[in-house]
């Protein structure tokens, strides 16, 4: 079984690494006077504007619903879900890409090398913290499910998210070091420069897997499969239900909406199935706690 994730503390520890990280770089930065230091810099600030905005979608979210929006705001962290895997395809593995190309280009001599290593190996440490804190949410969600198989059928997008930033940024710092410290050794500024663009393609690659994912949410995802699973386990062990003959499920960002069409066992009156399916109904938001909206249709055949 897996527990409850807590995705808003995975977030504020990427927003706590990723700003301590941006300080240390904008002071290197100003001591060394490096343009590349610099735009290092913007782009740890870049990383905090994303978790700004996940934040945003995660506080919309909880709005309630109304007339013009009767399913809530659920999907509104979907959207910003979106948006920053694209940011983080864009801002990050694009101008990481081009940053490469143009230093292959336009070599440019390393200024203050270990001022810059030490930046990325303290970079390394604070994204091993916020990694570990993340992992563990993510286990808790995953339960016994693999690693893969939560990235593929998570409904948390957030989660997701933050999971995929992480662990694009933790590799990417380890390739800078590795990047750099091959310059250092060998004087060679090709390995810094294909250590640029080794970054950019890795957060291409992660942005898109990212996007993809959420796109799915986006359209309108139902839950989990095993999320499913236990909820036509147990409308099938209810006495008052017969037979299940469909059920669709919606995930609404936190909250989830059920449907199901089912063949009732028989009651003396119409009074007695009424009352039979708000216990049905009543029961499953009690054992499901993310089930907020239901719809019971009773019938012989689908």
């Amino acid at each position: 079984m897996s527990g409850h994730a807590n995705s808003l503390k995975a977030i504020l520890l990427a927003l706590g690494a990723n700003f301590a990280i941006f300080v240390s770089k904008l002071i290197a930065a100003i001591i060394t006077g490096s343009g590349a230091m610099l735009a290092e810099a913007i782009h740890s600030l870049a990383d905090c504007g994303n978790q700004g905005l996940l934040l945003l979608g995660m506080r919309q979210a909880k709005k309630p619903p109304s007339d013009d929006y009767p399913m809530g705001w659920g999907r509104a962290l979907y959207f910003w879900s979106f948006v920053v895997a694209l940011l983080l395809f864009a801002v990050g593995g694009l101008f990481s890409i081009y940053e490469g190309v143009h230093k292959l280009s336009e070599p440019e001599p390393l200024r203050w090398p270990w001022l810059a290593l030490g930046v990325l190996l303290f970079g390394i440490v604070m994204e091993s913290i916020s990694m570990r804190g993340c992992l563990h949410e993510v286990n808790l969600a995953r339960g016994e499910q693999s690693l893969w198989r939560w990235f593929r059928e998570t409904r948390s997008s957030e989660l997701l998210v933050i999971f995929g930033e992480d662990l694009a940024a933790l590799l990417g710092l380890c390739l800078a070091a590795l990047a750099i410290g091959g310059t250092m050794l060998t004087g060679n500024l090709l390995f810094d420069a294909l250590g640029t663009i080794a970054i950019g393609v890795l957060l291409v690659v992660v942005a898109i897997a990212l996007a993809i994912e959420v796109k799915a949410l986006l359209i309108g995802q139902g839950v989990e499969p095993r999320r499913r699973a236990e909820l036509l386990a147990f409308l099938g062990d209810r006495p008052e239900v017969a037979e299940v003959l469909n059920l669709i499920t919606l995930q609404m960002g936190p909250d989830v909406m059920v449907a199901v069409k089912a063949r009732m066992a028989a009651t003396p009156d119409n009074l007695a199935l009424i009352e039979a399916i708000n216990t049905v109904e009543r029961e499953m938001k009690a054992r499901f706690a993310d089930v907020r909206w239901s719809f019971f249709e009773p019938d012989v055949v689908d």
